[in-house]
């Protein structure tokens, strides 16, 4: 029986003993069988970061220490990278590359945290008195439900577990069902490096069964989800009923704005086009800030829109450890159904599809593709807002492109969405660029470049997007409370109510 469930410091099965079969997306493959959790498993991890909690021996480590073991998990991450990088190619179907890449990312955030833990340790407040010690300190949230994706799946769960740890909480991590053996290697790291039992569990399985006591179980002090919009509004509907704190990144529709004047030079224009191509089709578009709206000056749009379709046309699909593969397969065969679909009503809805729009099979020059859930890169032009291709998030190797004629309108196209995670605008007028980029209204806006991400700065969305932030400062304090202590140290009697002495 699969033992991949960590809880209470030890490495278990579920308890109904059921198990899940995890693929390869590129050829369908087994690559690891792991424990299927249920409710009871979960709240059986709750329980136990409960007690690890109300025991205090992690929330009162000092902070430095806490920070310490942080850097610590980097270095264990750098030293297996290659198991790590392995793990995460398989589970997930995108280049080893792109894995390594991520991994170092991971352990740049553990490190960010790692630094950061001791750094702020509160505020002395000015009570106008010299009788009174007035202070503001930051205390741990308590238990932590953290949810996680398919797409990024060990970054986006650094993200939560690295911040949640520096703060002094505990917590059970649910990461998305189709992709966990990262998670698992982070646990044995954990487990190896001597943190507290109970402090840190993992549970795995599908977010009905297992993820969903972290959103309603009135033992969980914050959920921190990263997903679809739909679940995050059920979390959020479920967490209300105890008001836990919560923290929801839900994707986007993310304009790239591209005027005119990048055409003012070939080298300019070289770079825009590649980071359209990029913003679309990077990990087969399967980016919650994929730049899936490309917003184009309409006297450029010929040309820009020609060249992007071209290089399109181009993109290396293949299995991921392949020679020559650029991108990947989408996760599942149900996701490329349901990409297929939008690509289908949008053409039914008039737009044009000027490349793609159908499942990649065959011999592509890096294997065969026929097993897998491949997808061509789409690029689907003439769009307007009328459809529902501009609006609904496809999550896929898919961009729409819609035209714009004045500064005001592009604005107007890049704000019409319920989302607001990222975007970017792309000009050869600076003025003009920062002056659209402070209009824009979203998490993050690149100026002239597309996808870059700091550690150090906070990532989060307005509207629909969700609230809070990861990363930054910001991050961290997602994951703490504020407390002001009022010391009198002069205490006497206030003389409000007549002094009865008996």
């Amino acid at each position: 029986m699969s033992d991949t469930l960590y809880i209470d410091g030890q490495w278990r099965p579920a308890a109904s003993r059921e198990t899940r079969e995890i693929r390869c997306p590129a050829d369908n493959s087994v690559v690891g069988v792991v424990a299927e959790a249920s409710a009871a498993d979960t709240e059986a991890a709750i329980a136990a970061a409960r007690r690890a909690f109300d025991d205090g021996k992690w929330s009162s480590t000092p902070a430095a220490e806490r920070g310490d073991l942080l850097l610590r998990i980097a270095d264990r991450i750098d030293a297996r990278r290659d198991q790590f990088v392995n793990a995460e190619t398989l589970d997930t179907g995108k280049r080893p590359y792109e894995s390594d890449i991520d991994m170092t990312d991971i352990a740049n955030c553990f490190r960010y945290f790692g630094k950061l833990a001791a750094q702020d340790a509160g505020r002395v407040v000015d009570a106008g008195s010299a009788d009174v010690d007035s202070r503001i300190v930051y205390e741990p949230v308590g238990v932590c439900g953290l949810i996680t994706p398919w797409n990024y799946p060990l970054l986006q769960a650094a993200w939560k577990v690295a911040p949640a740890l520096a703060a002094g909480n505990t917590f059970v991590l649910k990461p998305a069902e189709l992709t966990p053996h990262t998670s698992i290697l982070l646990f044995e790291v954990l487990h190896e490096l001597g943190l507290p039992a109970g402090v840190a569990n993992l549970v795995l399985g599908p977010g009905a069964d297992a993820g969903a006591p972290l959103s309603s179980h009135p033992d969980v002090d914050l959920v921190s989800f990263t997903g679809g919009l739909v679940t995050g509004r059920v979390i959020a509907r479920e967490a209300a009923a105890t008001v836990k704190k919560v923290a929801l990144e839900l994707g986007g529709k993310n304009p790239n704005v591209v005027f005119a004047d990048v055409g003012v030079t070939d080298e300019f224009f070289d770079a825009a086009v590649d980071n359209a191509l990029n913003a679309a089709f990077l990990h087969s578009g399967q980016v919650c800030s994929a730049g899936a709206r490309l917003i184009v000056e309409e006297s450029l749009h010929d040309r820009f829109v020609d060249e992007l379709v071209r290089r399109a046309e181009q993109i290396r699909l293949g299995l991921p450890f392949a020679d020559g593969t650029e991108t990947g397969p989408l996760i599942s065969q149900a996701h490329r159904d349901k990409v297929h679909a939008y690509v289908e009503q949008a053409r039914a809805d008039g737009a044009e599809i000027r490349c793609g729009g159908a499942f990649a099979t065959g011999d592509q020059g890096s294997g065969k593709l026929d097993d897998g859930w491949f997808y061509l890169p789409t690029v689907i032009d003439r769009a307007d807002r009328s459809m529902a291709c501009v609006h609904d998030e496809a999550f896929g190797p898919t961009v729409t492109v819609e035209t714009f004629t004045t500064e005001d309108e592009a604005v107007r196209l890049a704000n019409d969405t319920v989302y607001g995670l990222a975007g970017a605008v792309w000009s050869s007028d600076a003025a003009r660029a920062r002056r659209i980029a402070g209009r824009i209204r979203a998490g993050t806006v690149w100026v002239n470049d597309f996808g870059p991400y700091l550690p150090q700065a906070e990532w989060g969305g307005f509207g629909q997007s969700g609230f809070g932030r990861e990363l930054g400062p910001s991050g961290l304090a997602e994951y703490r409370e504020a407390k002001h202590v009022y010391e009198n140290l002069r205490p006497g009697v206030t003389g409000w109510f007549e002094n009865r002495k008996g």
